[in-house]
């Protein structure tokens, strides 16, 4: 049993030796140091029990306590704890011809440790790809602006959040940044005319200099942007006409979280070339990324001669166990049925959140599947964004009522004005009602 001594000697080492990923340092705030999880909910040292309305970091879909992925996590230590992808491995195998039986065309799959370095590596294989096909010119990367696609150089200078970036320097070179489409900050008319600019900064840079553009279908960390299906639709087409590659970044999206198993799924007829994944592929209990490739582009690395295979390599990247914890994660997404409830679950979701659309400080509110974002304004008729006072007292308001919730913190400059929900996707109907009272709640408390 866990004392008050015990707590406090444990907060302080925090304070003393542990880093904290995106937090500001604080003498006065302790840390929320979670001790047991249960479902879409865990308790922290404090006592309080809180559900955590987002996944984590966008990861624990099924939520905790899953004891058949722990179970094949241990089966699988005792049996090869450890065996490199320089050679193979039978869940390894496994996993990647179920992936590409679950992207719906052959792939051919390279493991890593999470999504920043599924980037990294879809970039280097983009590149190599052009250089070995004829066209070395191709080597620019195109991603959205509000995008994030992770934090090492390549997969950062791909983010386009300007505050993300601050103090790092020059990222790396031949990232182009464009305009997403936004209806509620609109940059053009309509979602096509969005295309339709990637299409032009193809043209003016030179199609022969593009290799690849990247996109998750859903903005997520930056604001929950939700384009219509004929806008990848549209992108594909552009990709395919300039013999450009696509890169579906599902890290945030895949497995179930849009209501379909990726999110490009909801865009009829595409088929993206490269597909990053992450986060939701072992549901967070394990650390794993995946590049996956389209077989034909897979043909132009295997080559005999020198220099023509891919010279990448991951230590831990398709571990073992990580690879049994996402085969055993697939099988639950699939018997349970898990993207087909989201998607039926989602529907009266947003009903109920549509509704603070009539409170004077919600701009918008946006989503798809068990994925939401609620803009916070000063003033609905300016769009003024909302203060940082405003934005912190909602997402505390919520924690004190006990739930969990996000914002794009970190992102645009003056603008992290967005509230992020994501539950578990195994939430309980319970747990779901409690999530969307407790936010309109706190957020109409703010007015009152």
């Amino acid at each position: 049993m866990r004392t008050e001594e015990h707590t406090s000697k444990l907060v302080q080492q925090d304070r003393d030796h542990l880093w904290h990923a995106m937090a500001k340092f604080s003498e006065e705030t302790a840390p929320l140091l979670a001790v047991i999880g249960d479902g879409a909910w865990f308790q922290a040292a404090d006592g309080n029990r809180y559900m955590d309305g987002v996944s984590g970091l966008w990861c624990l879909n099924l939520g905790h306590g899953r004891q058949e992925i722990a179970q094949a996590v241990y089966d699988q230590l005792m049996n090869v704890s450890y065996f490199p992808l320089t050679m193979s491995h039978e869940p390894a195998v496994e996993l990647a011809a179920k992936l590409s039986g679950l992207l719906g065309a052959p792939y051919t799959t390279f493991f890593t440790c999470s999504g920043s370095e599924a980037n990294e590596a879809a970039f280097k294989i983009a590149r190599q790809y052009h250089a070995q096909t004829g066209h070395p010119e191709k080597t620019k990367i195109i991603s959205r602006y509000r995008a994030y696609h992770g934090s090492t150089l390549g997969a950062l200078s791909a983010t386009a959040q300007a505050n993300r970036k601050l103090k790092y320097g020059a990222g790396a070179p031949g990232f182009l940044h464009i305009p997403p489409p936004y209806s509620y900050r609109p940059s053009f008319p309509d979602d096509i005319a969005a295309a339709d600019h990637l299409e032009k900064v193809i043209e003016w840079e030179g199609a022969d200099t593009i290799a690849a553009v990247i996109m998750e279908p859903f903005v997520s960390g930056g604001g929950v942007l939700i384009p219509s299906p004929a806008y990848l639709q549209r992108v594909a087409d552009i990709c395919q006409k300039h013999k450009v590659l696509l890169i579906a970044d599902e890290v945030v999206s895949g497995f179930g979280r849009t209501g379909k198993m990726f999110g490009f799924m909801h865009s009829k007829g595409v088929q993206p070339d490269i597909v990053t994944m992450a986060k939701g592929l072992t549901a967070g209990c394990m650390p794993l990324g995946a590049t996956a490739v389209r077989a034909h582009l897979y043909d132009a690395f295997k080559g005999a001669e020198g220099g023509t295979h891919f010279r990448h390599v991951s230590t831990f990247g398709g571990h073992p166990a990580s690879c049994a914890a996402a085969l055993k994660t697939i099988e639950i997404l699939e018997e349970e049925h898990i993207p087909k409830r989201v998607a039926r679950l989602s529907d009266g979701i947003m009903k109920e959140l549509y509704k603070l659309e009539s409170c004077p400080i919600v701009g918008e509110v946006r989503g798809i599947g068990f994925l939401y974002g609620i803009e916070i304004v000063q003033d609905q008729h300016t769009k003024e964004p909302a203060s940082e006072e405003t934005m912190v007292a909602i997402a505390s308001a919520c924690k004190a009522k006990g739930l969990i919730i996000g914002r794009n913190g970190d992102t645009v400059p003056g603008f992290q004005n967005i509230l992020i929900i994501a539950p578990p996707l195994s939430s309980t109907e319970e747990d779901l009602r409690f999530l969307m009272n407790t936010v309109k709640t706190a957020v109409e408390e703010r007015v009152s």
